[in-house]
């Protein structure tokens, strides 16, 4: 390796040393970033004795510098000291770092902590990494307590099984402790802990550390046990699961704090699965429907969220009678995060209840939500009506929902303008020509004409997709004469939109086509008095070029029509029409060759 320095020069070291002591924080900032560099010119020995206990000695400082460091640590280092065997060397600084004050340096710190962990031996990890450990979570300031919950894990299955007691036991003592960060960082990273554990000790040690963390008097703790219930209900078997966990499923389904309520109607179809079919149909149908109707916003946007995922776990009776109530209630629900929920999961239920179903029961809804005053709600069900045609077919589809549809192709909110353009292509496939042409072929060209230009981009793209979906000779008919006409218009964003469609299209096209429609009306606009319009039009020359150039004709159209008008724009006086003029005779030439 080469560290950039020669080899008998260790004065750019002092230097750097000196940074790291300098009072200006960007100086002592970029001299961390630098650290590897240091250590490879020092060598893995005095990288190990003199780099190393410089930096433990440094941690009072900045946050911001001691956050790179922390991260700086945990890149592999040990390779600058010697390799794997030297590793434990850098747990000195890291440990420091685990005990600051601020939150963002001790957790990456922690992070660093199980890297380095990952790569010592049994005997180091029991040397070094343990005392570590008890000096971190018996330490006196809750800082290193906090930070030690997430160093459990990482070596429990490497130690011995007297350490490995000792480990639970030194969870369970966080798992207690006095403060309520400590607690939290516990319930944090038990889930963790309790995968390494053997089940005679997730039900022996495991269990009542949840429990203990779960009916917490802070609910910023009773919220991160969520995940660790499921953490536990994965490692038991479902009667184990009924014997063991039942309290506190209900406990935590019906916690008196909106947030708790959040976190289990957020991770509700992870639980489902954990615990088993049987206690499914016993018991969650229930809960989960009790968290549909949560009297908090926010829970029912979590739980409306879940909805074809439980519903994969029922029979399509239950799906009826128990789940389908609650989504009727939802579609009008109050609140518009709720609704916008739902509209992106509803779809989901087409493919469980079936054809004759989703007609009776979700069609309706689906019509409500399209009709809804925000946005986002008709955003979302417009981009998964896919599910639903699949379900029920096209013919059905379009004639329960596409007057809906048509309606939002001319939304006040442009983003659902755009996003009923980007269905277009999909519905255009399954409506086949006749129908898209009658329904709307029309609107397609409105969009060319939006006041939005994001709309008439995307239009653009559009026309490309349908060239794709229908084919060159439809395109020739329909599309190309009114993309052609607009080039005409006095409204010179329209002109433009006129490149910007024929440059979109192009390689969609045919060289016939080009020939006979495209290139007269686009040769026509570089002579336009708009700079904006004549630098479009180099683009879109180059465009055809690149497409043709090399292609049977195309030659002889570039040589013919194409080089000669870029020669005549690069005298143009304007700075851009030069500028893309010269860059697509460039890219023109080199097609040609090609």
């Amino acid at each position: 390796m080469d560290s950039g320095f020669p080899p008998d020069d260790i004065a750019p070291i002092a230097i750097l040393m000196d940074e790291l002591r300098a009072e200006d924080v960007q100086l002592r900032l970029n001299a961390i970033h630098r650290v590897s560099t240091i250590a490879l010119a020092l060598g893995p020995e005095r990288a190990r004795d003199e780099l190393i206990p410089f930096l433990q000695e440094s941690v009072d400082d900045e946050d911001e510098v001691l956050l790179a460091l922390a991260e700086e640590l945990g890149r592999n280092f040990e390779e600058y000291l010697g390799g794997p065997e030297y590793a434990h060397v850098l747990l000195g600084p890291l440990e420091n770092l685990a005990a600051v004050e601020e939150t963002l340096v001790r957790d990456k710190a922690a992070e660093s902590i199980t890297k380095v962990a990952a790569v010592l031996s049994p005997a180091q990890i029991e040397t070094y990494y343990i005392p570590l450990l008890r000096r971190l979570s018996r330490g006196e300031w809750f800082t290193s307590r906090t930070s030690s919950a997430a160093l459990f894990a990482p070596v429990y299955s490497q130690v011995s099984p007297p350490i490995q007691e000792e480990l639970r036991k030194g969870f369970a003592a966080l798992g207690s402790d006095d403060t309520p960060m400590v607690r939290r960082a516990a319930a944090k990273w038990l889930g963790a802990f309790v995968k390494k554990l053997s089940k005679q000790h997730v039900l022996s040690d495991g269990l009542p550390i949840y429990r203990r963390l779960q009916s917490d008097d802070q609910d910023s703790v009773r919220l991160l046990t969520v995940e660790d219930l499921i953490v536990i209900a994965q490692q038991l078997t479902p009667a184990e699961v009924k014997e063991q966990l039942l309290k506190q499923i209900r406990q935590t389904v019906s916690d008196k704090s909106w947030r708790v309520r959040y976190m289990a109607a957020n991770h509700f179809n992870e639980l489902a699965e954990a615990v088993g079919q049987e206690l499914v149909r016993e018991e969650l149908i229930g809960h989960y429907v009790q968290l549909l109707k949560d009297n908090e916003a926010e829970v029912r946007t979590a739980g409306s969220g879940q909805i074809p995922g439980f519903a994969k776990l029922l029979d399509r009776e239950v799906i009826l009678a128990r789940i389908v109530p609650c989504v009727r209630e939802l579609a009008k629900d109050s609140s518009q995060h709720v609704r916008a929920a739902l509209a992106n999961q509803i779809s989901g239920l087409a493919p469980l209840l079936g054809k004759d179903a989703t007609i009776e029961h979700l069609l309706p809804l689906f019509l409500t939500l399209l009709k809804d005053e925000f946005p986002e709600v008709r955003l979302n069900i417009i981009s998964k009506l896919e599910t639903v045609n699949s379900v029920i077919g096209i013919e059905l589809l379009s004639e329960s929902l596409l007057p809906a549809i048509v309606e939002l192709a001319e939304d006040k909110s442009w983003r659902v303008r755009q996003a009923i353009i980007e269905y277009i292509p999909l519905l255009a496939t399954q409506l086949g020509k006749p129908f898209f042409d009658e329904s709307l072929g029309n609107l397609c060209m409105e969009w060319l004409g939006d006041t939005v230009y994001s709309i008439r981009e995307a239009a653009t793209v559009n026309l490309k997709k349908l060239t794709d979906v229908f084919g060159v000779e439809w395109a020739k008919v329909v599309i190309v004469p009114k993309v052609v006409a607009m080039g005409q218009h006095p409204n010179y964003l329209y002109r433009l939109t006129t490149i910007q469609a024929i440059s979109s299209m192009a390689p969609s096209l045919n060289l016939d086509i080009i020939r006979s429609d495209i290139l007269a009306p686009l040769l026509a606009l570089a002579t336009d008095p708009i700079p904006n319009i004549r630098f479009n039009v180099a683009k879109a020359l180059e465009v055809l070029a690149t497409s043709y150039g090399n292609a049977p004709g195309g030659k002889e159209l570039c040589q013919q029509r194409i080089v000669p008008l870029l020669e005549q724009m690069k005298q143009d006086q304007d700075a851009d029409v030069r500028y893309f003029a010269t860059r697509a005779l460039q890219k023109t030439l080199t097609a040609m060759e090609g």
